[in-house]
């Protein structure tokens, strides 16, 4: 699933090729990525982006006024074509395709005959497109929590997200409506950084723990963020997955002390870890069959 890094290279990128150019097309091939229908997704056609923004995880394509707001979640992705098919789109209830092939959702093509594909790859189809004329019309955006990048995010600002509730570190990373744009891997990673277990409780944080963990998350993101700054699209997932030190290395050695990445499972995803930089060496118990060791 892309997460803030990729998303802010993805709404660059599009920025780049889209901002004054006219759409001429909008067809959606899954009906159900369309959350919305007032106003349609025709009501793109003849208008003008004027810039693309990122919410958290979310983009929003503005064409004056009308906002295209899309979240990928974890099998979308964006296709650029600098000739766009003209082939009619057909549209379908279903994922379509079936098997891990991504297949197309939605195509807006522009006045030079360039234009964006969002596909979705994978059974399980939770790809969300919604037009709107205000993105805090989209409940998931306007509930975000605090930008890990904005200018607002201080420690002081983190203590209070970690003091209001006790809860998993982890956990409360990947709370969008606590902390916007951190997913799965790049938790994995800034606590990494951070030297700290996964499970560990907020409430045991104290004031310099807090400073260190803020650090961790603004280098973490920040590092990717360069890294994915430039790139087309189509080198985003490589780039994020190049940049990874735990995360998805499950077996591999730490890049920082040498020992053996390790991993918890759930019923549907996975967290990995290094025992030594972040559990004083201790292994973390498989969750699905035993109580975790903190």
């Amino acid at each position: 699933m892309p997460e803030l890094p990729e998303v802010q290279g993805l709404a660059t990128f599009l920025a780049e090729r889209l901002r004054g150019r006219t759409v001429v097309a909008a067809d959606v091939a899954q009906i159900a990525a369309l959350k919305t229908y007032d106003p349609p997704l025709g009501a793109l056609v003849g208008r003008t982006v004027t810039g693309v923004a990122r919410h958290g995880k979310w983009l929003d394509v503005d064409a004056d006024g009308v906002h295209l707001v899309f979240h990928l979640s974890r099998g979308g992705w964006v296709r650029w074509s600098e000739r766009s098919p003209t082939t009619p789109v057909r549209a379908r209830l279903g994922g379509g395709g079936g098997g891990r092939a991504a297949t197309l959702a939605l195509r807006v093509r522009l006045e030079d005959a360039s234009g964006l594909d969002l596909t979705e790859a994978g059974t399980r189809k939770r790809l969300a497109v919604h037009v709107v004329r205000d993105p805090q019309e989209v409940e998931q955006v306007r509930t975000l929590g605090v930008d890990p990048l904005g200018a607002d995010f201080g420690p002081a600002v983190l203590g209070g997200l970690m003091r209001a509730r006790n809860q998993q570190v982890k956990g409360l990373l990947r709370d969008q409506r606590v902390i916007a744009g951190i997913g799965n891997a790049y938790s994995d990673e800034i606590l990494h950084v951070a030297g700290t277990s996964p499970f560990r409780l907020t409430g045991t944080y104290d004031d310099a723990d807090v400073v260190v963990l803020h650090e961790a998350i603004v280098s973490t993101l920040s590092t990717a963020v360069a890294a994915a700054s430039g790139r087309p699209a189509a080198e985003l997932k490589d780039a994020k997955r190049a940049g990874m030190r735990v995360h998805g290395r499950t077996g591999l050695e730490c890049p920082v002390c040498g020992d053996v990445v390790r991993e918890v499972s759930f019923a549907d995803s996975s967290l990995q870890y290094c025992p030594t930089c972040q559990t004083d060496g201790k292994v973390l118990a498989d969750r699905r069959l035993s109580r975790i060791v903190r």
